[in-house]
């Protein structure tokens, strides 16, 4: 007979975070909800904001219950991560018999359970210029140290997984590759009212677009991009969408604009709600995607189920998601990226072969299939421990 075990994951990041991580954690948990186990989930999180940035982001089943912390977040990074108080994580959620972090920092945990740590990429080790110093002091800090502590550490891609063994030399076989899936909610919007709807709500006019998705901070490349479309915007009448939170460094962005002559060309509308997503995608004429490092670029794969052709850089693991289904150019390539949109606008049967290879590719990636190697991974750490 099996023995029950309560399995902790930390979910501040699905609650407190729009995209990005917020996004990976809320589709993870998501989908582990629907795997069948006998097992009982306790979900940790720091106390929620009193207007969180998406509407229920945490799945409900008989054997799941969420315990969150009095405490923000900022308290808690203060106490844990600079503090380094051992005030255990089962002071919220009680007895544990293995606990998960999603999101770079692994808390104290008290007793000898085995541990599992998701680390998404190390860019703010290879390109520490394009973050607040302030930051990459205290990833440089907190997050080796979470990384020596865990137990197993999982990587969304195989270069996040080479990053950690070469970088940190953290063995091979303490690191797993748990690659992300893409939602069925992504598929192409076709309906002329939700295309116009999305469009007035987020003031895109009646202009065709190129679009981009990502926080808007130096490590995706944004200011190259717009130097790049500058050629584009004098042939096509094309405009610059991009959708993503603001970052640091914005002002540096905005003078770019300016320097190019693009100010009524490139348009930032802030954070996208997820729902509003697809029909972003489907109806752009093309989707790009130039960043410097990504730990997995899970865009790339929501672009391709809905049915749009890709540009993307082809840095870190960007080869590995996009396979044979997008056009892949050096991030530093300004000249490159310019030739790759105007060749890309001027050619249909190109843009539809394109299309049908993102569609094949996407399908090589599920959440259910990722939930289910999850709790594998689990099931083995449970059994070690014991």
């Amino acid at each position: 007979m099996t023995t029950v075990k309560v399995i902790g994951i930390d979910v501040t990041s699905a609650i407190v975070q729009g995209g990005g991580i917020g996004r990976y954690t809320r589709e993870l948990i998501q989908a582990l909800a629907q795997v069948p186990t006998v097992h009982q989930f306790r979900f940790f999180s720091a106390k929620p904001p009193s207007s969180p940035p998406v509407r229920n982001p945490l799945p409900t089943a008989s054997h799941i219950q969420h315990y969150p912390a009095p405490l923000n977040e900022r308290w808690l990074y203060r106490l844990w991560y600079r503090l380094r108080l051992p005030l255990p994580v089962q002071w919220v959620l009680g007895r544990l018999d293995l606990f998960h972090s999603p999101d770079f920092v692994l808390p104290p945990v008290a007793g000898r359970i085995p541990t599992l740590l998701t680390v998404h990429d190390l860019s703010f080790a290879h390109y520490p210029e394009v973050y607040p110093e302030p930051l990459v002091r205290y990833l440089n800090s907190v997050v080796p140290w979470s990384v020596g502590r865990a137990t197993h550490i999982l990587a969304d891609s195989e270069a996040t997984r080479a990053d950690l063994v070469s970088l940190w030399g953290v063995p091979q076989g303490k690191v797993s590759v748990l690659y992300s899936g893409v939602h069925e909610r992504f598929q192409p919007v076709g309906e002329e009212g939700v295309l116009t709807a999305v469009r007035h709500k987020y003031h895109l006019g009646t202009q065709p677009y190129i679009f981009a998705v990502g926080t808007v901070q130096p490590r995706k490349n944004y200011q190259m991009l717009i130097r790049a479309f500058q050629p584009v915007a004098a042939q096509w009448p094309h405009n610059l969408v991009i959708a993503g939170g603001k970052g640091w460094l914005m002002d540096e962005m905005m003078d770019e604009i300016a320097r190019q002559g693009l100010e009524d060309r490139v348009r930032f509308v802030g954070f996208a709600d997820d729902d509003d997503l697809p029909a972003l995608y489907s109806g752009a004429a093309l989707f790009v995607f130039p960043s410097l490092y990504e730990g997995f670029g899970l865009p790339l794969l929501e672009a391709m189920q809905c049915g749009v052709p890709i540009i993307s850089s082809d840095a870190s693991c960007l080869p590995e998601v996009a396979g044979q289904a997008t056009v892949l150019l050096s991030p530093y390539d300004e000249a490159g990226w310019t030739a790759a949109m105007l060749n890309l606008l001027g050619d249909g049967q190109r843009r539809t072969k394109l299309v049908g290879a993102g569609f094949r590719q996407a399908r090589h990636f599920r959440w259910e299939q990722s939930a289910r190697q999850l709790m594998g991974i689990y099931e083995g750490l449970l059994a070690e421990g014991g």
